[in-house]
């Protein structure tokens, strides 16, 4: 009975972790990533680098003081990402796909992000996810952006 419990405990907590479903504009869902929060200066600059895999369905989402045109590299950045920016209202403004690892060229959609979020390359186009979806948040913190 107590491996039970534990089991439950387990189970209700990691039903907690934060996740971003990507809905289109008609309420479908297209995916759901599990992800780590990058919030201030220090977790942005890190990112994803030197992380030598990403599961399936997991990511980074990055999120900002305020909108504005936002451009990332792949330094030391060891996997290609898929880079899907949206704006303060969640919807996607555009996606930079398949971004070359262990490059310095900036990356950026047009348009003013809050968020950025990181998958592994080419997640976005085995789910078709497009700009006009919308990001749903589930199971985030109260945060605001350093």
């Amino acid at each position: 009975m107590l491996v039970f419990g534990v089991l439950a405990s387990l189970i209700a907590a990691c039903s907690h972790a934060p996740s971003i479903s990507i809905i289109t504009p008609d309420g479908k869902q297209l995916a759901t990533v599990q992800v780590e929060i990058a919030n201030t200066p220090q977790q942005r600059e890190l990112g994803l680098m030197y992380r030598k895999q990403l599961d399936q369905d997991a990511g980074m989402i990055f999120i900002f003081k305020s909108p504005k045109q936002q451009a990332f590299w792949m330094h030391n950045t060891e996997i290609p990402l898929d880079m899907i920016f949206a704006g303060e209202n969640r919807r996607i403004l555009g996606i930079v796909a398949n971004a070359e690892p262990h490059t310095d060229t900036p990356r950026s959609v047009d348009g003013e992000s809050l968020y950025v979020l990181e998958v592994n390359g080419g997640y976005a186009a085995r789910h078709n996810i497009q700009a006009g979806d919308r990001l749903d948040f589930s199971g985030f913190p109260t945060i605001s952006a350093q």
